[in-house]
């Protein structure tokens, strides 16, 4: 099986404290779920279409298990607790075997 790849940029924040509850909720959902995380912050560079607004890559076993992560009752209230204060693009993809 080959390993899966989340990641979520942010295109913009709107509310810091939205942000900060979806991060203390987020975190702990995805490691629960299975997930590394590889990589989270502000890009270094962004080009092209690209935005300097938090970006996160988070590695699972499988797509299946970064699905269930997200689909998860505990990403589920971190979303929640996000509501409308960031616009965000979230991926998953498998990685090449």
């Amino acid at each position: 099986m080959t390993k899966a790849y989340w990641i979520n940029t942010f295109r913009s924040i709107s509310d810091p404290d939205k942000l900060a509850a979806y991060v203390d909720l987020a975190g702990p959902a995805m490691l629960a779920g299975g997930g590394r995380f590889l990589a989270r912050g502000a890009p270094a560079a962004a080009f092209e279409s690209g935005v300097l607004e938090r970006t996160t890559v988070i590695e699972f076993d499988t797509v299946d298990q970064a699905v269930a992560a997200y689909r998860s009752a505990a990403y589920q209230r971190a979303l929640a607790a996000l509501g409308d204060g960031a616009e965000r693009d979230i991926r998953i993809i498998e990685s090449i075997p």
